[in-house]
């Protein structure tokens, strides 16, 4: 770990602090291009563009410029570090945007008194982007903003944390279901977790078709008694008398932890249907280890959020692509049925053949659809033209 400590160290510090730069996209490098770039030149896009707003698109990099912003209450498995501590991981951010999807950006990091201060922040800096991510902001307040701001901008507003980690648990999903040959409309999903990824991926199963989802937190199960649920969370909250995650795993087809390391007990895997689906999210360390997992039931289909092992649910499979298809279609908003074209489009490559560079990437000798192999691997360059374009399809068709 204190090797790992220093390696990351000084890749943030070397050769120059920091995961990015900014660079001229346009030469200026003699008088004339100086005059072009600045005054008088630059008086002419200026005026357009108060003419006609939507020229913003032509002469600005608005189009293809994202803000990620956070108020860092809630960094990685760190929780409240505040908004400075923040910005190495949004900074990364950054870096994952382009590198997948040659999207610019922007990292925002806010210290507000308030959440209405935060708010008002983003909606007054939004007229210099195509869109915005919000990152690493803790529940239930996270839910509020994102509602605020995707109503009152005309960009597409996205908290990756809630929507794009739902995005790839569907993907994932819809691949271990048809291997595990169940239907998602009648599987039984119990959900260890009830923060703003757990909600959102409820949400989303549902929209797609499922119909039997219990959501479980610290207290125990999310039921239509308790009074300690936010408004946030009231339409997930289900009638009936279990209490406690031993009371609903027997029978379970799916778990999805997105909870704490080491949170699912291993005889509880006993206790689920036959053919179970086991995705223990949890990082830097899972609910459940692979390993005791499939020591517990061989004809389980595992997923963790770690790169070491099989089935990787990376957000990284996502929020590129989306807003890369969101931002060519110029859509406002990115709606669920565009999560779900996402979703279907990532489920739909890993049944495709795997091409040769993908296996030199990851130093594999073979790799095809099967128990360790239901998700795309991040490194896979047909990600974005197959999602990116997928979303932009279903952005059009629903404009």
């Amino acid at each position: 770990m204190q090797d790992l400590k220093n390696r990351a160290l000084n890749y943030h510090q070397y050769p120059k602090p920091g995961k990015l730069s900014v660079e001229s996209s346009k030469p200026c490098s003699t008088a004339e291009e100086l005059s072009l770039a600045y005054t008088p030149g630059v008086a002419e896009p200026v005026k357009a563009i108060h003419d006609n707003p939507s020229d913003a698109y032509k002469y600005t990099n608005k189009g293809n410029l994202v803000a990620v912003i956070t108020d860092g209450t809630a960094v990685l498995g760190l929780g409240n570090v505040g908004a400075l501590a923040g910005k190495p991981v949004m900074e990364g951010k950054a870096v994952l945007f382009k590198k997948f999807a040659n999207i610019d950006v922007f990292d925002i990091e806010i210290t507000a008194p308030s959440i209405e201060s935060f708010i008002e922040t983003v909606v007054n800096i939004s007229p210099t982007f195509g869109g915005i991510n919000l990152e690493d902001i803790a529940a239930p307040h996270c839910f509020r903003i994102e509602k605020e701001l995707r109503k009152r901008l005309n960009i597409p507003v996205f908290h990756d944390d809630q929507h794009g980690t739902a995005v790839i648990i569907c993907a994932a999903l819809i691949n271990a279901l048809f291997l595990q040959d169940k239907k998602l409309e009648s599987v039984k999903i119990v959900f260890l977790g009830a923060g703003a990824a757990g909600m959102a991926t409820a949400r989303l199963l549902k929209t797609m078709g499922a119909t039997n989802i219990t959501l479980v937190d610290k207290t125990g199960v999310l039921h239509t008694e308790r009074d300690d649920i936010s408004e946030y969370g009231h339409d997930l909250l289900i009638d009936t008398k279990s209490r406690t995650l031993e009371d609903v795993m027997p029978g379970a087809d799916v778990f999805i932890g997105v909870s704490a390391a080491n949170a699912l007990p291993p005889d509880l895997l006993k206790k689920m249907s036959p053919k179970p689906v086991v995705f223990a999210l949890a990082n830097p360390d899972p609910e459940i280890l692979p390993s005791i997992a499939h020591s517990m039931r061989e004809d389980l289909i595992m997923a963790t959020g770690r790169s070491d092992f099989p089935n990787q649910v990376n957000n990284a499979l996502c929020f590129p692509y989306l807003f890369r298809g969101a931002l060519d279609a110029k859509a406002v908003q990115i709606t669920e049925k565009m999560q779900i074209a996402a979703a279907h489009a990532l489920a739909g490559l890993a049944r495709e053949a795997v091409p040769e560079e993908v296996l030199k990437a990851y130093n594999l000798k073979d790799l095809s659809f099967g128990k360790s192999y239901i998700i795309p691997k991040p490194f896979d360059p047909r990600l974005l033209l197959t999602v990116s374009s997928a979303v932009a399809k279903e952005a059009g068709v629903s404009s």
